[in-house]
């Protein structure tokens, strides 16, 4: 193992002593408890390391340690240095502040808006502004000063940016002056090593002309980062690069699987893949991998005396808005392989990454990533699919690359029962989720037609007469059936709106219930033992959830047309659209899933109208403060469509058994 870090101080985000984290890509140290909300913010926000119980690149941590020693986090934190900002009750998180919310609240601030970081003169053309960034750090790299060229990349400045009148990109000047530090920092933020100059040469055949040997060969690990990760998650052994071994392919255990036709297909379709797309899923994958080994060091290292709280749990990976919703989907979907699948799955990754180096290549097709995790994921169940249409929007047709080896990109969260409003989301994220919901509207629309007329018929006449229920459950039963399409997989929290069996009438029932803070009072009609049976009919809950999701699209709207004045009323409206379908439910449901999924769409719902309260009191505030409070008006707008489509989906699994 190489240097440690010697006697870090504090966290950098609340002056916690002795920090045990590193945020590689900020250059900071952090606590536990800090470094729980970093995780959850994803990758391409924060990538943390275990400064002890994970292995570092020696060169790495030295550059971390360069960062953290020399103040990189000022950058973060500029704002926040200077005396007015005490006057403005703007101030960084202390350690006695409570996790949820005051640290998180201060770290997505920190780092996922740059709410503190030093802000250029705006200028017409935000394209020149990050040119003239990238040609700056072109030039600073072939110095030693680390935090000026993470300054510039936190304006803006392209890690990977060619310049045309060098002709070379910033990881080519770091190389030929032997800046090894720069070049860790610079991979770090995306940049490639296997890229051309005008030359033809690459960053590791400037190092080794200049006898920077070491350089060299860790350029080399970087450019193949991605599969020595796979094959180490896998095996414990990465290639010997040095010697021209580049690959490691492991193997099953009990390979008896791969024989099968699913399997056989599955490949096929992996192979089949364009190059970049195929890059996306190894992308992922990998991304995957840390997040698991991330979990495995993170509950071996912390303080099990007291009850980890679900808050700090990173169940799949984050949503990161750049990517589509198809892919972010397709993305939290890898949390669910089980160990077996997922090492499958990673080797099938090494395998092909190997062919597509190696030049061998197959037709590309138009099949999406989600579809080939799709395909994998049945190895073992055997289940076919066909008809698992994704809930987002589709993915864009992308044409086939140059081939290329899949190298290094950096710019790379189990339990169904965690908080899973924990995580902040942006605009562009909450556009993927009503995206999703306006998708699913056509469906849902296709469902209620077929079913309209026995639903208003089973109104009618319970109406007339109750006590004719028995009776009329058994009539509206036997027509209450559509064409079953696709069944939903288990704990398929991703999919919740997918055309299904509906449920027969016998599980209908009707009650009267009145919601009170985040429980539900019966009122009138069935018992309690009646109302702790059975969950609502599908056709009941998406009929509400279509109502939250037109008022959550209006909400929206409101919140890109900086409508405050709008917040409130939506807000409202939406609370009454989560009341009547938290009513549809049982005062004690015994799904530990139900309760939990029904905690946070009222919980939510309660924090979004705090929230929109807000807006009134900050109207003659900084512009960042209104932008914080809408940024908080999303996050609860998303809790809410989630949570509903959790009900959804577990109400259709549920009537469909």
């Amino acid at each position: 193992m190489s240097k440690r870090l010697r006697s870090p101080e504090v966290c950098a985000d609340c002056s916690v002593q002795d920090p045990r984290w590193a945020s590689i890509n900020r250059g900071v140290l952090i606590c536990d408890e800090c470094c729980s909300v970093h995780r959850s913010l994803g990758r391409h926000i924060s990538q943390v390391r275990h400064l002890k119980h994970t292995p570092w690149p020696p060169t790495l941590l030295q550059m971390v340690q360069t960062l953290y020693s020399n103040g990189a986090n000022s950058i973060w934190e500029h704002s926040l240095l200077d005396p007015a900002s005490i006057l403005s009750g703007k101030r960084k998180a202390n350690p006695q502040d409570k996790v949820h919310p005051n640290k998180a609240e201060f770290i997505r601030a920190k780092y996922q808006m740059l709410a503190f970081v030093h802000r250029l003169p705006c200028r017409d053309d935000d394209s020149v502004t990050a040119k003239d960034l990238s040609k700056q750090l072109h030039s600073s790299v072939r110095t030693g000063n680390l935090e000026t060229c993470l300054r510039l990349l936190s304006l803006g400045a392209q890690a990977n940016f060619f310049n045309p009148e060098k002709g070379s990109t910033p990881l080519h000047v770091a190389a030929k002056a032997g800046q090894i530090l720069q070049a860790e920092l610079l991979a770090v933020y995306g940049a490639d090593p296997g890229t051309p100059d005008s030359a033809g040469k690459t960053p590791i055949d400037y190092a080794r002309q200049g006898g920077h040997h070491e350089l060299a060969d860790r350029l080399v690990e970087i450019q193949h980062e991605l599969t020595d990760r796979l094959a180490f998650y896998l095996c414990g052994r990465k290639p010997d690069h040095k010697n021209g071994q580049h690959f490691i392919i492991p193997q099953m255990a009990d390979s008896s699987l791969d024989l099968s036709e699913l399997a056989k297909a599955a490949k096929k379709k992996l192979q089949s893949l364009s190059n970049h797309l195929f890059e996306e899923l190894a992308m992922d994958v990998y991304d995957e991998v840390d997040r698991r080994e991330t979990d495995a060091v993170w509950l071996a290292t912390q303080n099990h005396s007291t009850l980890v709280t679900e808050t700090t749990v990173v169940p799949f990976l984050p949503v990161n808005p750049e990517y589509s919703s198809t892919r972010n989907q397709g993305r939290q979907k890898l949390a669910r392989f089980n160990a077996h699948e997922f090492a499958t799955l990673v080797i099938d990754i090494l395998s092909d990454a190997k062919r597509r180096q190696q030049g061998n290549s197959v037709p590309a097709s138009k099949d999406s990533v989600e579809l080939v995790l799709k395909r994998i994921s049945n190895q073992q169940s055997g289940e076919s699919q066909e008809n698992d249409q994704p809930d987002y929007d589709s993915v864009a047709s992308d044409e086939d690359t140059d081939l290329e080896p899949v190298s290094n990109k950096n710019s790379r969260g189990k339990s169904l029962e965690a908080d899973l409003s924990d995580g902040a989301v942006t605009v562009q994220e909450f556009l993927n989720v009503k995206n999703a919901l306006v998708a699913s509207e056509a469906k849902i629309q296709q469902l209620m037609k077929v079913n309209n007329n026995l639903n208003d018929e089973l109104r009618i006449m319970q109406k007339k007469d109750a006590k004719h229920h028995s009776s009329l459950t058994q009539f509206i039963a036997k027509g209450s059936k559509v064409e079953k399409q696709n069944s939903v997989p288990e704990s398929d929290y991703d999919n919740p709106f997918h055309d299904s069996e509906l449920d027969d009438a016998r599980k209908i029932k009707q009650r009267s219930m009145v919601w009170q803070g985040e429980g539900v009072i019966l009122e009138t009609g069935d018992s309690v033992a009646d109302a702790n049976a059975v969950l609502p009919s599908t056709e009941d809950v998406i009929r509400k959830t279509e109502q939250i999701t037109k008022n959550i699209q209006e909400l929206l709207r409101a919140a890109q047309e900086n409508k405050h004045d709008s917040y409130i009323p939506c807000s409202e409206r939406i609370h009454v659209a989560v009341t009547e379908m938290a009513a549809l439910f049982p005062k004690k449901p015994k799904s530990d899933m139900v309760r939990i999924a029904l905690r946070l769409l009222t919980s939510s719902a309660y924090r979004l109208q705090s929230e929109c309260k807000k807006t009134l009191a900050v109207e003659s505030s900084p512009a960042t403060d209104v932008q914080l409070v809408t940024q908080q008006v999303i996050q609860c707008a998303y809790d809410i469509a989630k949570a509903a489509k959790q009900l959804v989906t577990i109400t259709t699994k549920e009537n469909t058994n």
